[in-house]
C-alpha cells in the first residue's frame, strides 16, 4: 500500500474513491488574523480610506436597497475641515437642538467620568464608558421619536440620558442600593426602563437583534407608528444571531434600523475577528436585500442624518436599514479591562475621526454659537449635577453596606402567588441569616434580613 504521506501520494478514503494527485502544491494555511498595532508600536492610519466630508449622495428614504450600495463601503460624513457642514447629508438642525445635543453628549462624559471614579473607590463592582461614542448614541435618541423602543447594548447609556432619565434612578442601579429599581438583580450598567422605551439589556450578546426585529414585527401586525432600533458591536456581529435578525428583517420587511458600532476593539479581540479585514460591516446587508449606510460615528450630524433618514424608511413601510457607525473605543472595554496590555497607546490619539464632543462643539463656535469659555462652564455645571444625584443615591446605599432590598425580594416577582415550597425556602433562609447575624433587627430596623 502507498505511503499517503509521501509526495504525489493518492489519498485513499473510506470509500475507496481516489483523489487526483495534488502534485507540488504548497501546503494550506490557516489565516489568523493579527491587529496593525500592538503595545509599543509606532500608529499609521493612513491605510484608512476616509473620504470628504459631504461627497456621498443621499439617496430618498423610499428608494430601493441597491441603490444604497455604494454606501456601505464609503463613509457618511457631514462636518468639514472647517467645522461646517457639507452636502447632502446635512440634517439642517437648529443651533438650540446643536446645543441640547451637545450637552447632552457632555453630560453623558461627565457622568461615564463621575461612574468610574466610583467603581476604583469601591462604590460599584463594575462600569462600563462610552467615551468616544457619544455621538453614536445621543445623536441617533435625537433624530428617533422619543416612544420608538430602543433594544440597547451597554454603552448606549446616551439614549437614557437624551431621553431624560433620573441619573439618580442609573446610580441606584449601578450600585445595586435599596432604591434599585430592579433589586439588584442586573449587574451594574444594564438598566431597564420600559416607560422610556429601553429595553433590558443583556449580557447575552447579540439577543437584542432579533428582539428587536420581533418587536418591530408586532408594531407592524398591530398597525402601530413605532420602530424599534438596536445596537451590537462589530465584535458580536460574529453571532448567529445576527444574521437571524437580518433574515427575519428582510423578509417581513420589519421597521426596524438595525446598529454595529465598530469601535475596532471587541474587549481585547481587533474587529479583523469579527470580518472586518473583508468588508465592511454595512456591507452584509447587500447580501439580505437590506439598506445599508456606514457612518462616521465621531460625526454627531452625520450619525443624526443616518438615523433619520432609516427611521423615516421604516416608518413609511420602505423596510429595515443596517448602519455601520465606524468610530473607536477611547478608553478601556469596562473597568476590567487594561487596553494598554493589548493595543497601542498612540491610537487613540492618532485616530483621525477625532473626538466627537470636541466635534460638535467646535461646529458651534464656527457658527458663532459657542465658546470655549461657555464650554467649560458648562462643563462644571454637569460635573456638580452629577456629583449631586450621585449623593443622592448614595443615601440609598453603595457596594457592601448593607442597604440594599429586603432579602425576601429574591424569591419574588417570578409568579403571581408564591409556591408554598418557595415560601419555606424564603422563611426558613431568612431565620439561618438571624442566627448568623442577631443584631440584625436592630441595626437595619424595618428591614428584612
Amino acid at each position: 500500500m502507498a505511503d499517503p504521506t509521501a509526495p504525489n501520494a493518492t489519498a485513499v478514503h473510506g470509500t475507496g474513491a481516489s483523489r487526483k494527485a495534488r502534485g507540488n502544491l504548497p501546503p494550506l494555511e490557516l489565516h489568523v488574523p493579527e491587529p496593525r498595532y500592538r503595545p509599543g508600536d509606532a500608529v499609521d492610519y493612513s491605510y484608512l480610506e476616509i473620504p470628504e466630508a459631504g461627497t456621498l449622495p443621499r439617496p430618498d428614504e423610499s428608494c430601493a436597497a441597491s441603490e444604497t450600495l455604494s454606501l456601505t463601503s464609503g463613509l457618511i460624513r457631514v462636518l468639514g475641515e472647517d467645522n461646517r457642514p457639507l452636502g447632502a447629508w446635512a440634517p439642517g438642525l437648529d443651533v438650540e437642538t446643536l446645543r441640547q445635543m451637545l450637552r447632552t453628549m457632555a453630560l453623558v462624559r461627565a457622568f461615564d467620568d463621575r461612574m468610574y471614579r466610583g467603581q476604583r473607590q469601591g462604590k460599584t463592582s463594575f462600569y462600563m464608558k462610552s467615551t468616544g461614542e457619544e455621538a453614536v448614541s445621543v445623536a441617533s435618541a435625537f433624530a428617533l421619536a422619543d416612544d420608538d423602543m430602543v433594544f440597547p447594548s451597554y454603552r448606549q447609556q446616551g439614549i437614557l440620558i437624551a431621553r431624560r432619565y433620573p441619573l439618580v434612578e442609573m446610580i441606584n442601579q449601578i450600585y445595586s442600593n435599596r432604591a434599585d429599581r430592579l433589586k439588584g438583580r442586573q449587574l451594574p450598567i444594564m438598566y431597564s426602563a420600559r416607560d422610556y422605551g429601553f429595553f433590558t439589556i443583556s449580557g447575552n450578546l447579540a439577543t437584542q437583534f432579533p428582539q428587536a426585529v420581533g418587536w418591530a414585527m408586532a408594531s407592524a401586525i398591530k398597525g402601530d407608528t413605532r420602530i424599534a432600533t438596536a445596537y451590537l458591536g462589530e465584535g458580536s456581529s460574529a453571532e448567529g444571531d445576527f444574521h437571524a435578525a437580518m433574515t427575519f428583517a428582510a423578509v417581513y420587511n420589519a421597521p426596524v434600523v438595525l446598529n454595529v458600532v465598530n469601535n475596532q476593539w471587541a474587549i481585547s479581540s481587533f474587529s479583523g475577528f469579527a470580518g472586518a479585514e473583508r468588508a465592511t460591516f454595512a456591507a452584509r446587508a447587500v447580501g439580505y436585500g437590506v439598506a445599508g449606510l456606514r457612518v462616521d460615528g465621531n460625526d454627531a450630524l452625520a450619525v443624526y442624518a443616518a438615523m433619520e433618514w432609516a427611521a423615516n424608511r421604516a416608518r413609511s413601510g420602505h423596510g429595515p436599514t443596517l448602519i455601520e457607525h465606524f468610530t473607536y473605543r477611547a478608553e478601556g472595554h469596562s473597568t476590567s479591562d487594561d487596553p494598554t496590555a493589548y493595543r497601542s497607546a498612540q491610537e487613540r490619539e492618532e485616530w483621525p475621526l477625532g473626538d466627537p464632543v470636541t466635534r460638535l462643539r467646535d461646529h458651534l463656535i464656527a457658527l458663532g454659537e459657542w465658546s470655549l469659555e461657555r464650554q467649560a462652564e458648562m462643563d462644571l455645571t454637569l460635573a456638580e449635577e452629577v456629583r449631586a444625584a450621585t449623593r443622592e443615591a448614595e443615601k440609598n446605599g453603595i457596594l457592601g453596606h448593607g442597604l440594599h432590598h429586603p432579602f425576601h425580594t429574591m424569591f419574588e416577582d417570578v409568579f403571581e402567588d408564591l409556591p408554598w415550597h418557595l415560601e419555606e425556602q424564603a422563611e426558613q433562609a431568612i431565620r439561618e441569616r438571624r442566627l448568623k447575624w442577631p443584631d440584625w433587627d436592630a441595626t437595619h430596623p424595618g428591614e428584612t434580613p
